[in-house]
């Protein structure tokens, strides 16, 4: 049985291959597009990955939930905005990181406890990593969230800023 701290470095090193994989795309310090990313590359990540919208009116709009998802949401996910998946502060929890995100066009981890869930024994482990189509204004956002539990890892921080 693999311990509950093997599980968190296991989903830190995930997360830094998929990091690794985002930085490799970028070119001439332009943030990589949508386009840029191919499945077929991830595939280990799939489960995992969600692409959110960066719209205009910034409802972040899930474009694609991977099937581990289920488990972080308890539902699909695909389709619907922050607001629609979120309430109350995990809402205003989200979209703060996600406008960061768009604001700052850098890369951002945390953890969130999953008590608005019901679940507050619970937490995610998030990711997320900027896409733009013209390379500067952030369209798209990669999202790679996996639950731990009954662990301490990051549980007191949310929104730490990636360097």
């Amino acid at each position: 049985m693999v311990s509950e701290l093997g599980v968190s470095a296991q989903v830190e090193g995930a997360q830094e291959a998929l990091y690794a994989y985002w930085a490799g795309l970028r070119r001439d310090g332009r943030l990589p597009s949508r386009s840029d990313v191919q499945p077929c590359d991830l595939k280990s990540f799939l489960p995992h990955v969600s692409l959110i919208e960066a719209d205009a009116d910034r409802l972040f709009r899930v474009r694609l939930a991977g099937t581990g998802l289920y488990d972080v949401y308890g539902a699909e996910i695909t389709g619907r905005t922050v607001r629609e998946i979120y309430s109350g502060p995990a809402a205003d929890y989200w979209r703060r990181e996600l406008e960061a995100i768009i604001n700052d066009r850098r890369p951002a981890i945390g953890a969130h406890s999953l008590g608005w869930r019901g679940a507050p024994h619970l937490s995610v482990l998030w990711m997320r990593l900027p896409l733009a189509a013209n390379g500067r204004d952030v369209d798209m956002i990669l999202g790679y969230d996996v639950v731990l539990g009954g662990e301490k890892v990051l549980s007191s921080v949310s929104g730490i800023r990636a360097a």
